[in-house]
């Protein structure tokens, strides 16, 4: 066992927090396919413009050191293994930024006039931070305790990064006035949904999250097949369709919803 400058415990066993600590939160992807539906239809972000993008991410709400400090963090709650891409190929920070830019970013969806007061556990998210706000608060205090003990996120060795989200996750550390298990239990669930949201909303680059979990995409893109029963579907999943690329469905030809 070992001690960073920042005072976080490392044991060669914490390597794997951030593996136990998705899968643990997300039983949402164990559930099948249905997930990936559930997480594209019911994302917070449904009410923001899809974006298209070909190129690299343009960020627009994240500033450079955020970016720097998600980036890493969401590529440890989903890490890229041999066979299985992860949070990092799946562009899950550009989706986190869009979706900060956006109106739920922006409290659309929020009571914000307060009093502000401590709630219970079923009364929700009881802060007065919008999702934009507590993020940009949370990250300039992160930034801001690390580079101060010189431990910048990004440099340091795994088991670290692991050992200080599980303290995060802990509720240990005080952001500038964001609980620190609040923001962690924010940011693993935008990075689930960056990861298994249609690609139209800046995430899920190229369908990695989609064919990793074998979902075939947008369920109208498969209509035909709805009535099939008993045939092989590998082509479909390892080929979904999203928003952006599905096609036009004109159903009269069929004789079915006439």
């Amino acid at each position: 066992m070992t001690k960073s400058k920042t005072g976080i415990e490392v044991t060669e066993e914490s390597v794997d927090i951030g593996r136990r600590t998705l899968f643990k939160a997300a039983g949402l992807i164990a559930a099948s396919t249905a997930v990936g539906a559930a997480v594209t239809a019911n994302t917070a972000f449904a009410d923001s413009q899809p974006q298209h993008e070909t190129k690299l991410p343009q960020y627009i709400f994240l500033h450079p050191a955020e970016v720097t400090f998600l980036t890493a963090a969401t590529a440890r709650l989903i890490p890229s293994e041999a066979d299985s891409p992860g949070a990092l190929e799946a562009d899950v920070t550009n989706f986190i930024d869009k979706a900060l830019a956006g109106p739920w970013g922006g409290g659309s969806d929020m009571y914000i006039s307060g009093p502000w007061t401590p709630g219970t556990p079923e009364q929700g998210y009881q802060l007065k931070f919008t999702p934009s706000e507590l993020y940009r608060t949370a990250l300039t205090a992160i930034n801001k305790q690390l580079n101060e003990a010189n431990t910048p996120f990004d440099q340091m060795a795994p088991a670290q990064q692991d050992a200080y989200l599980t303290k995060l996750e802990s509720g240990s550390l005080d952001l500038d006035g964001v609980p620190s298990a609040t923001f962690f239990s924010m940011l693993l669930q935008n990075t689930i949904e960056g990861f298994l949201a249609d690609p139209s909303y800046g995430g899920n680059k190229d369908m990695v999250g989609w064919k990793a979990i074998g979902f075939p995409g947008a369920y109208a893109s498969w209509y035909d097949l709805a009535d099939k029963h008993g045939i092989n579907l590998d082509s479909r999943t390892s080929n979904p369709i999203s928003m952006a690329n599905a096609p036009k469905h004109n159903m009269s030809h069929s004789g079915k919803g006439e």
